[in-house]
C-alpha cells in the first residue's frame, strides 16, 4: 500500500473558479475554498484504482460573505473526453460553472447540495447523461451538512465496488459493472467556504 498526501501546498492543486471574487488558498496547512460562485479544485495527479481517498472537510459558517452551508461535493476518477490524457490540458474550456462538467466521465457526490437539502451520487458517462438512481437521492437530515463540524470523507474504488463514506459510515455503496479505473479527483462547490485538511490517497495492489 502506498499513500500521497498534500493539502499544505497549492502546487498540488489547480482551481477553476467562476467569477472574479473567489479565492483558493492555504491557511495553517488547510486548503481553503472561499468562493461566491462555482468552483472546482483539481488534485493534479492522475489516480489509478484500486485506491482509497481520504480527507477531512469543514463547511464554515461564521457569517462570512460566502458562508452559505451547501455543496460539499467531489468528483473522482474523472476524465474529460476533450483531453483524456490530462484533464488540466483543457482547463480553459471549464469556467467553474457546474454545466461545464456535465460531460465528464466520473463519479460524483453532491453532499448537501441544493442549499443543503439533498445528497446524491451519480455516475457520469462522458456524454452529458447524469443518471440518478432513486436509492442515490437522499434528503434525510442525517445525510446533510452540519456547519462548522469536521467530517472525514472516504472514497473507495476497488474492483467493481465504489463507496462513499462519511465518518466511517457507508453512505453510498455502488456496484459498477464497468468501473472507472483511472482519472482525477476534485473538490467541487458553489458559493461556499470550505476548509480541507489531511488529504491522502492510498493505492492498493490489484
Amino acid at each position: 500500500m502506498g499513500s500521497r498526501s498534500d493539502t499544505g501546498s497549492l502546487q498540488q492543486w489547480h482551481p477553476e473558479i467562476a467569477g472574479t471574487k473567489g479565492k483558493v488558498t492555504i491557511k495553517e496547512g488547510k486548503l481553503v475554498i472561499d468562493v461566491d460562485e462555482g468552483c472546482t479544485v483539481w488534485f493534479n495527479e492522475k489516480l489509478k484504482a484500486p485506491l482509497r481517498i481520504e480527507y477531512k472537510a469543514t463547511v464554515v459558517d461564521q457569517r462570512g460573505e460566502n458562508d452559505l452551508v451547501t455543496d460539499l461535493n467531489c468528483f473522482w476518477m474523472a476524465i474529460d473526453p476533450r483531453c483524456p490524457d490530462d484533464i488540466l490540458l483543457c482547463t480553459d474550456q471549464r469556467s467553474g460553472n457546474f454545466g461545464d462538467y456535465h460531460t465528464l466521465r466520473t463519479y460524483y457526490v453532491g453532499y448537501g447540495g441544493h442549499y443543503n437539502s439533498k445528497t446524491r451520487f451519480r455516475r457520469y458517462d462522458g456524454t452529458g447523461e447524469r443518471p440518478l438512481l432513486p436509492e442515490h437521492d437522499l434528503n434525510n437530515p442525517e445525510f446533510l451538512i452540519k456547519p462548522n463540524q469536521p467530517v472525514k470523507i472516504t472514497l473507495i474504488v476497488d474492483g467493481n465496488q465504489v463507496k462513499y463514506l462519511r465518518d466511517g459510515e457507508v453512505v453510498f455503496d455502488f456496484y459498477d459493472p464497468d468501473p472507472y479505473q483511472e482519472g482525477w479527483f476534485a473538490f467541487r462547490t458553489v458559493h461556499n467556504h470550505l476548509q480541507i485538511e489531511d488529504f491522502e490517497v492510498f493505492t492498493f495492489k490489484p
